[in-house]
């Protein structure tokens, strides 16, 4: 259920700006959109797991936070992100 190690460094360098960035909001979009798609197939098993439910919804609403920032300070940035991610808006 956790990212791998190799899997979160893939998905540095694949939304990275530049050589050193690792916390701008695209990288921060791309490592929850993971966060949430494995614990989206936990729920699916798990229905009960009311604990689990919180911090996922928590994690929408934190990366929901960050796609509006991306919005407002950058359109094209931000449209680039739904597109790669596949995210709907």
């Amino acid at each position: 259920m956790a990212i791998t190690k190799e899997r979160k460094g893939q998905l540095i360098t694949d939304f990275k700006r530049s050589e050193t960035d690792t916390g701008s909001p695209e990288v921060q979009i791309a490592l929850l959109t993971n966060r949430i798609n494995d614990l989206t197939e936990h729920m699916r098993l798990h229905h009960k797991d009311f604990a689990s439910r919180r911090g996922l919804l928590k994690m929408v609403s934190k990366r929901g936070d960050l796609l509006k920032y991306l919005q407002r300070t950058d359109r094209g940035r931000y449209q680039v992100i739904l597109q790669k991610l596949g995210l709907r808006k």
